[in-house]
């Protein structure tokens, strides 16, 4: 199967070219997802099966700070994608990367089925694009929460911010499996264990330094990430994702 797979040069999109030999990862100079016109055009003169959207504004930071810009990333983005399957590729699956903080962190181990509230800006530009792909026929929500397996990018890490973790070759290798399958709606790609993130940046960084939400000033963050599944199977933190 050939997959359009927006957000090439992102973290995921990088690990799912491991997988997805044969499939087109454009740069944002080939499709700028915020623009209609260019999408449209893609869309009409490029053949593939499906759509895997990786593609977003991801700092909830910045998203608080640039609320337009992620916006017209993470809403109008997806919006155009989604009228552009349906116009050009009406039967085609089009998979979503979600996120676990469209929840809002108070309880932990939220499943398909929870009821989400997003606490930041972020969190809402994606549960409105978990929203927007069900106007499609055939769609799937994919959330989870990952990083790079790579040195922690800051010097501290929260002790107290929980997660069903995993490294994006693990989501890539979860997404790979799941396409292959004809599950629709929503699935969470998740980690075997609920950890601490210093604990998950423990295991690329080891001299990483704690630190607690006390110490944070910031946008509102989800506490607790933890994503449970009803749907899929759960995927090991310490095991290497490459295997095909």
């Amino acid at each position: 199967m050939k997959s359009l797979i927006t957000g090439g040069s992102g973290i995921l999109g990088t690990e799912l070219k491991k997988f997805f030999l044969d499939s087109l990862f454009p740069s944002h100079s080939e499709l700028d997802i915020t623009n209609h016109e260019m999408v449209f055009d893609y869309f009409s003169k490029n053949e593939f099966d499906s759509i895997i959207h990786t593609a977003a504004m991801t700092n909830v930071r910045q998203c608080e700070s640039e609320k337009k810009l992620a916006w017209d990333t993470n809403v109008i983005g997806t919006k155009n994608l989604v009228d552009a399957t349906a116009k050009f590729r009406p039967n085609s699956k089009f998979s979503y990367v979600s996120t676990a903080c469209v929840f809002d962190g108070h309880i932990g181990m939220y499943k398909e089925s929870s009821i989400p509230h997003p606490e930041n800006f972020y969190a809402l530009t994606k549960l409105i694009g978990e929203q927007q792909i069900k106007n499609l026929k055939n769609c799937l929500t994919i959330r989870t929460n990952f990083v790079g397996r790579k040195k922690w990018p800051y010097p501290q890490a929260f002790v107290d911010r929980f997660g069903t973790y995993l490294f994006a070759d693990q989501v890539a290798l979860g997404i790979n499996d799941i396409i292959k399958e004809d599950i629709q709606d929503i699935v969470h790609i998740v980690g075997n264990k609920k950890i601490s993130m210093f604990e998950l940046a423990q295991l690329t960084t080891p001299n990483i330094k704690p630190m607690t939400l006390e110490d944070y000033s910031g946008p509102n963050l989800t506490i607790d990430m933890s994503l449970d599944s009803e749907i899929w199977k759960k995927y090991d933190i310490e095991q290497n994702g490459d295997s095909k």
